[in-house]
């Protein structure tokens, strides 16, 4: 028996391992089962150029637990270890030089990238011994046992052993126990080991026999060695690809489609990508493509190599030149992320565009899944707006599709305003906006849907892209204020008149917090409705904005702001104005008598005051001044009450406000409740 020291205490090298090789416990079983793996294809590699001539036999690596004696071992007949290699590859390379070694790396965990063996010392995170039973392929080989219970010291000391391979047996830690059950390293295995290239089982399967699981003889094997990314795409077939992304995803709708991915220079790349059904869950379908290198499971976590808007996608992508830490657990930076992350862009918008083209019907039965995929790409990526400006399409209120190029054609006679902008008409709920989009129809105007998650962005980049072009949403104004063609000067009311009916109505809407309502009248034509219910583009699409973005979050802490517009022209409108002069005209008439007079002493002073500086006017003037604008003010106000007490009992001016925020989804609660009584009595 050789005993040797290693050279390092534990209080220096384990440390070093937990902290920066392997942070996370369950990467012992992908590290192991992964070194079997590789000491298998070696073999095989080593038979097919005629270096070894023996049998290969069985090449299963093989997994078992014993949970009575608190052991995990696992197995393999690749190429085995002589005690020389032991040497050099378990206690040198590591651990050679132990000073040296610790002065190199305790600051940099990078830099120990590429030391074969290390993997091997995973084991440590879980186990308090760990025995590597092993026999070499080469002829006249010695099998030997390797035994470190961690501290400094190894034993290496022939055995027996009557096949070539190497077993490595961990002695589980007793704050690790957990590993030693079999559903806790099935999951592992299954999650880390799903496409290794060699065949890997763990234990038996099992059936039931008599009320009871018993194992049969039958290997439970738990890789597929050959996934589809490894095949060439003209090899597969629709439901090949299909049945893939079943059993990665068993309970997701069926992909959209998929990009086989197939590279070799200037990197070497794999994979499949598939487009799921994407509509609203933008932040709960991410981590769903999974990272491997040569068919071992790396992370589902790809933002360094897969841009942010590509992690929507679900698959799998594989290279060897992805450049991982030590144990695999995280992407570093290299020029080779940047060249994949570009290479993987350019295969997403060359397949979107080839399917564009190539089945336009079939692209636009897609669209409302794919909209947000796209959307977020325009948005985060300049390269891919390029790109997918040439196949996006808008959808408009009778579910026709239109490329951007399509629909600035279709609009740009129509919806063109006096001043050369284009104007885009929008609405983002068919039936809330209805009475909306049916007015912009009647005038010939195209309304796009724009109801998508990220439309509120893409309309602002849209905006910024477009050459003088706005995006304008149907009831942010009446109709004919939508696209100004020119200075309209159509027949309004007087303006006290237009007064008397702002102050009938503006007393009588409802406090709903934070709301305000500007209350103006204006001819809209007789056939159209009495009042209607508009607000702002700009402030109501900032409040949009501030609730998904929080540098924005001022807009949405204010009120909403809307403007109630009375048709004058309007029977109903008509009537309330003549009912109301009719019945407050005793008591209005000294009223507006007196605000006639004083608005005439105001004007004279004023005139007076005019070219004077400020020094220059007495006293006495500024302050008569100031008394008649508080008595004007004063007065204004006693006839908003004359007009307000009788509105309060004018059923009319009632049933026709809550008409309209009825028919804006606005009235709700006691409101409503006294809206179907009203009615109900005025019927």
């Amino acid at each position: 028996m050789q005993k040797g020291n290693i050279g390092v205490t534990t209080e220096n090298i384990f440390p070093i391992i937990k902290k920066f090789l392997y942070s996370d416990h369950e990467i012992f079983l992908r590290e192991l089962v992964s070194n079997a793996v590789d000491a298998t294809q070696k073999l095989k590699t080593l038979a097919a150029t005629g270096d070894f001539k023996g049998e290969l036999g069985d090449l299963t690596v093989r997994v078992k637990v014993d949970k009575e004696n608190g052991t995990i071992t696992i197995s393999d007949r690749g190429l085995g270890m002589t005690a020389e290699e032991i040497d050099k590859y378990i206690n040198q390379i590591a651990f050679s030089g132990a000073n040296d070694f610790l002065e190199k790396y305790k600051d940099d965990a990078n830099a120990i990238i590429g030391h074969f063996g290390l993997g091997f010392y995973s084991a440590f995170m879980v186990a308090k011994t760990v025995d590597i039973v092993t026999l070499s392929y080469k002829e006249g080989a010695k099998a030997v046992k390797w035994s470190c219970d961690g501290s400094p010291e190894f034993t290496l000391e022939e055995t027996e052993r009557s096949d070539r391979g190497t077993d490595i047996i961990l002695h589980v830690d007793e704050d690790c126990k957990e590993f030693l059950e079999e559903s806790r390293l099935q999951g592992l295995l299954t999650k880390y080991c799903h496409f290794l290239a060699v065949p890997v089982a763990f234990g038996k399967k099992k059936e039931w026999k008599d009320g009871k699981q018993v194992e049969t003889d039958e290997d439970n094997l738990i890789n597929d060695t050959c996934p589809i990314w490894t095949k060439k795409p003209s090899d597969l077939k629709e439901e090949d690809y299909k049945k893939f992304y079943r059993d990665l995803y068993p309970m997701a709708d069926e992909p959209l489609f998929w990009i086989h991915l197939n590279v070799d220079y200037p990197f070497n790349l794999t994979g499949v990508l598939y487009f799921p059904k994407i509509k609203s869950n933008i932040d709960l379908q991410r981590n769903k493509i999974q990272l491997y290198c040569n068919q071992v499971y790396v992370t589902d976590s790809v933002e360094g190599i897969v841009p942010d808007f590509l992690t929507l996608l679900h698959g799998v992508i594989d290279s060897p030149d992805i450049p991982l830490n030590v144990s695999r657990s995280y992407l570093q930076s290299d020029s080779n992320v940047k060249k994949i992350s570009t290479y993987i862009t350019k295969k997403v918008s060359d397949r979107l565009q080839s399917i564009f083209k190539n089945d336009r019907k079939e692209f636009e039965e897609k669209w409302d899944d794919l909209k947000i995929f796209i959307n977020y790409g325009m948005l985060t990526q300049e390269d891919f707006y390029e790109k997918a400006s040439k196949f996006a399409l808008f959808k408009d209120t009778d579910n026709k599709y239109y490329t951007f190029e399509e629909y600035q054609t279709l609009i740009k006679d129509n919806q063109t305003d006096k001043n050369g902008s284009l104007i885009y008409l929008y609405a983002n709920n068919l039936d809330e906006q209805y009475t909306y989009i049916d007015a912009a129809k009647n005038k010939g105007y195209n309304v796009l849907l724009m109801d998508g998650q990220l439309d509120v962005p893409m309309i602002n980049m849209l905006e910024q892209k477009f050459e003088k072009s706005h995006f304008t949403r149907v009831d942010s104004d009446i109709v004919d204020r939508l696209i100004v063609k020119e200075d309209q000067k159509g027949e309004e009311l007087p303006h006290d008149k237009q007064e008397v009916l702002s102050s009938l109505f503006k007393g009588q809407m409802p406090k709903v917090k934070k709301t305000e309502f500007h209350v103006e009248a204006h001819a809209l034509g007789e056939n159209n409705a009495p009042i209607v219910i508009t607000q702002a583009e700009y402030m109501r699409r900032m409040k949009d904005m501030a609730s998904i973005q929080p540098g924005m979050s001022f807009y949405g802490e204010m009120p909403d702001m809307f403007n109630l517009v009375l048709n004058s022209d309007h029977r109903l409108i008509k009537q309330v104005l003549s009912d109301a002069e009719t019945a407050c005209a005793e008591k209005l008439v000294p009223v507006e008598s007196e605000i006639a007079m004083l608005t005439l002493r105001r004007n004279e002073l004023q005139k007076a005051q005019e070219g004077k500086k400020d020094e220059e006017i007495p006293t006495a003037e500024k302050d008569e001044l100031s008394d008649v604008e508080k008595e004007i003010e004063a007065q204004k106000t006693e006839k908003e009450n004359i007009l307000n007490g009788y509105a309060a009992g004018n059923k009319v001016v009632h049933q026709l406000i809550d008409l309209a925020l009825l028919q804006n989804n606005m009235l709700k609660g006691e409101a409503l409740t006294n809206f179907v009584k009203r009615s109900v009595e005025m019927i």
